[in-house]
């Protein structure tokens, strides 16, 4: 069985980490597959959005210590294709989880349990999050003397106010979904069974609109933080611009005059 299934639902694509008796724990195998798969979403232009999730009651656990430290630190050596994969190219784990490496679609998390450690750093690299009411959240790195070095000490005090996420990033704390839908961490908090069939519905309202517009509008939003109001006003509309232009652009206005479901092609 593939430690990640993957299966397209219309123009979503819906990955599922499969390691559910190791809590969906991040291993070589893992990360070079979910690394292929963010790759392929990006590339094909009948993806237009993409939902990930947890096999079992866990989202997920972070790194397989067992697995993924003892080989970095060459306590073991490669045994089989993805070792050798994850050895040869290092950025395949940053690429696993959205660190440095734009899907260029919308990413829904469905956060189906727990999302910790690196768990938690894949949920920031999403764009929306639909949690389980009993998901709990954090990056536990600090009480092992380690480092959450899969984006969270960018992300986080981007993503919350300054103080929730130093008080995540130097406690190891966990919060539970709650707390975190109200630190605006999440979208939506339903019953872990609803989970999934929440993400998608809200995948599919998003590749219903224009794929073009969809791609700009997530591109400027991402390009212009951080960056003074004169500089964001200026790149957004570099952004706007061959969205204007495009036949979608055409078609969007066309099919509300005409009171039909507009048939939108990306370009």
């Amino acid at each position: 069985m593939s430690k990640l299934l993957k299966e397209m639902r219309g123009h979503v694509m819906v990955l599922t980490l499969n390691r559910p008796e190791k809590k969906n724990a991040f291993d070589p195998e893992l990360l070079c597959n979910l690394a292929d798969a963010f790759a392929q979403a990006r590339d094909d232009d009948g993806v237009r959005a993409v939902v990930v999730t947890g096999a079992g009651d866990t989202f997920c656990a972070g790194a397989d210590l067992g697995r993924m430290i003892p080989l970095i630190s060459k306590a073991r050596g490669p045994e089989d294709e993805y070792d050798e994969r994850y050895l040869k190219d290092r950025e395949l784990g940053a690429k696993g989880l959205l660190r440095g490496f734009d899907v260029e679609k919308p990413v829904i998390a469905a956060i189906n349990g727990h999302a910790i450690a690196g768990g938690m750093e894949l949920v920031q690299g999403t764009d929306l999050r639909v949690a389980a009411d009993t998901a709990k959240f954090g990056v536990q790195e600090v009480k092992w003397a380690l480092f959450p070095a899969g984006g969270s000490s960018v992300r986080l005090p981007e993503q919350l106010p300054f103080a929730r996420a130093m008080e995540l990033l130097l406690t190891g704390d966990l919060i539970d979904a709650k707390t975190a839908m109200d630190w605006g961490f999440l979208n939506r908090v339903v019953a872990r069974e609803q989970v999934l069939d929440t993400a998608i519905e809200l995948a599919e309202k998003i590749a219903a609109n224009g794929p073009l517009a969809v791609k700009m509008i997530r591109r400027s939003a991402r390009a212009c933080l951080g960056r003074t109001e004169p500089e964001a006003l200026a790149l957004e509309q570099e952004f706007a611009a061959p969205v204007f232009a495009s036949e979608d652009a055409r078609e969007g206005p066309k099919a509300f005059l005409e009171k039909r479901k507009p048939s939108f092609k990306g370009a």
